[in-house]
């Protein structure tokens, strides 16, 4: 785990795990391509406590400036929150952490660990480890009121077993082996 670089609402933080990773192109549940947002979330093991501290003091400084800019001078009663606990999901990749749903509107940057970028969309993928870039905002959107988690940028720190129980084809294909003369019966 690195320090954690906090500014105001910014945080960099990790190695996390990212899951539901959609980083390369605009991922749209509902098939609305245009409201489509690169997103991912990033599983934060609950003794990071330095991790969690950071994540919920720029928190803190997102919540304060929107009092000011977008709810009327003060905290609303009800408030959604961009820290979840992830025991309340029914996936086991999510026991024992906290996680963060980021998103953004424009492409993050990514990089590998020598900060070169990483553009094989193959190398980014629910499963990795990162170091990720955020930053929080508050929002008052129809009648909705919280705070919101930007996804900024990316840095892969190492590979893992890919999340939602994809496999490699290596791994599919191990044990299967043709002989030279498997080639001439077709």
């Amino acid at each position: 785990m690195i320090t954690p670089i906090v500014k105001d609402n910014k945080v960099i933080f990790g190695p996390c795990r990212l899951s539901y990773t959609h980083v390369f192109n605009k991922f749209a549940p509902d098939g609305d391509a245009a409201n489509g947002k690169f997103m991912t979330n990033v599983l934060i093991p609950k003794d990071e406590k330095e991790t969690l501290d950071a994540l919920n003091k720029a928190i803190d400084f997102a919540k304060k400036a929107a009092i000011v800019s977008k709810w009327s001078g003060k905290e609303p009663k009800k408030l959604d929150l961009p820290l979840r606990d992830g025991d309340e999901k029914d996936d086991d990749v999510y026991a024992e952490k906290f996680y963060l749903n980021a998103k953004s509107s424009t492409r993050p940057g990514i990089v590998d660990k020598k900060k070169v970028p990483i553009v094989d969309e193959e190398e980014i993928y629910s499963g990795v480890w990162a170091v990720v870039s955020v930053t929080f905002f508050g929002y008052d959107k129809n009648g909705n009121k919280g705070v919101a988690c930007g996804l900024n940028n990316i840095m892969k720190f190492k590979d893992d077993e890919h999340l939602g129980g994809r496999t490699s084809a290596e791994s599919d294909f191990g044990d299967v082996n043709f002989d030279d003369e498997d080639d001439e019966d077709l």
